[in-house]
């Protein structure tokens, strides 16, 4: 394959821990070759106008639903890739609930072949269990040692408190870390909604805050008890920062993530019976927002995670208890935090907890992997060319029927947002210019 040609990143802040500085960003042979003011322009370079623009690391999602192989109707690893790349990311976790399961090498190859020649790379997670079904371990060592570096049941959590205890031990030897859904099962009784005024009012059946926060204080005392790493999937209660922050104190080893929407919307999004608003962990009431919001900004919480879940028109096209719980969240992830958290963090700052902190989480950061190779950043000469060009002004208006993603269950249908990403450089190529695809 030739080498892409040279790409001047010209007239935008560059972001770098926390903070921007203006500068111009030259990309050579897919690594970063100079970072400066006013740079000279290289012979046939393809110059990309960043005015205005905050030029970030690209970012990195620990947490999509690519649905491939299995159900294609809903979404592929192509048509999920493009979403990423419209979105800024440069690098996405493909969650291992697909059909048949990523729970073996031979799905892992399959996935990773799909996802070949895309705009953005697959990071393929593997299941704790063997058909996610929670009753003995997926090959964690042989998947290991093809690269998976996440390993979660997500969609449901390991009920069974033995076994994640086992999987721990396990896991305390390899270069990996676990992820968890945390719910318990039969605290959640089958609700669809979180229970509280609104459930009540609506009449449907509700998932209680006591089901994530008991899993999460059951697996907090066991990565106590293994020693071994824990990151938590889309926190979504207050009580559950609390756990979070007192197990942090005490120097455990644990990482979390929230999503763009459960920073966004509160449990009342549901009075209308809309499936759209139907998601797993439920929206959650103002006071369990505010939470997640404070959580973030302190750094109680690590990570933005988008926890992408695309479904197909017919899925959502139920009475609210029957559809799937899921929304889609790549294309709008940036925008929807950076709004969510004005007054409390910088659009700089939200960067970087969808760029260095996912990376490090999915141990894909320099920490990990050569820095030519590596995810996330920071922008230094001989960095990797994976580069977000976020336009922190522009506003646009989300329209469903023009997303990437095959399927169109946004719950941002109509609304107009604030900041848009308006490049994508992918492995020194651009992919997205000027917020369109290339290609």
């Amino acid at each position: 394959m030739p080498e892409p040609p040279p790409v001047v990143v010209r007239g935008g802040r560059v972001v770098a821990g926390g903070r921007a500085r203006r500068a111009d960003v030259v990309l050579i042979g897919g690594v970063v070759a100079a970072i400066g003011p006013d740079v000279a322009v290289p012979p046939g370079a393809v110059v990309l106008d960043a005015g205005g623009c905050l030029v970030s690391p690209g970012l990195v999602d620990l947490h999509a639903h690519l649905r491939q192989p299995g159900h294609e109707e809903a979404e592929t690893l192509a048509s999920g890739c493009r979403a990423a790349a419209l979105g800024g990311f440069t690098a996405i976790v493909a969650m291992p609930n697909t059909d048949p399961p990523i729970d073996s090498a031979a799905v892992v190859e399959e996935v990773r072949a799909l996802a070949a020649g895309q705009p953005c790379e697959v990071l393929v997670a593997g299941a704790i269990t063997v058909g996610r079904r929670g009753e003995r371990l997926a090959p964690l060592r042989e998947l290991a040692a093809l690269g998976v570096r996440l390993f979660t049941d997500d969609g449901a959590g390991v009920q069974d408190g033995g076994l994640l205890l086992r999987a721990l031990e396990y896991a305390r030897g390899l270069p990996v870390v676990l992820a968890e859904h945390c719910e318990d099962a039969a605290i959640a009784g089958g609700g669809c909604m979180h229970e509280g005024a609104w459930s009540a009012r609506l009449g449907l059946p509700g998932v209680p805050a006591a089901a994530e926060e008991a899993m999460l204080a059951r697996d907090l005392a066991l990565v106590a008890e293994a020693g071994a790493p824990m990151h938590f999937l889309h926190l979504s209660t207050r009580g559950s920062i609390g756990l979070l922050a007192a197990a942090r104190a005490r120097g455990l080893p644990v990482t979390a993530e929230v999503t763009p929407h459960h920073l966004a919307l509160t449990d009342a999004a549901v009075q209308g019976y809309d499936p759209v608003f139907k998601v797993n962990p439920p929206l959650r009431p103002e006071a369990d927002v505010d939470a997640l919001r404070r959580a973030l900004a302190e750094g109680t919480v690590d990570a933005v995670a988008t926890d992408h879940a695309p479904h197909p028109p017919e899925a959502k096209d139920r009475p609210f208890e029957e559809a799937p719980p899921g929304m889609l969240g790549l294309e709008t992830a940036l925008s929807v935090t950076v709004t969510a958290l004005s007054g409390q963090l910088r659009p700089e700052q939200v960067l970087a907890r969808m760029t260095e902190a996912p990376a490090a989480i999915a141990r894909v950061s320099p920490a990990w992997r050569p820095r030519a190779a590596a995810q996330g950043g920071p922008l230094v000469v001989g960095a990797a060319a994976h580069l977000c060009v976020f336009d922190p002004a522009a506003t646009w208006t989300v329209d469903p029927g023009a997303l990437a993603s095959r399927s169109a269950n946004t719950p941002f249908a109509g609304r107009t947002l604030t900041g848009r990403v308006r490049h994508t450089v992918y492995a020194g190529t651009p992919v997205v210019v000027d917020a369109e695809l290339v290609g």
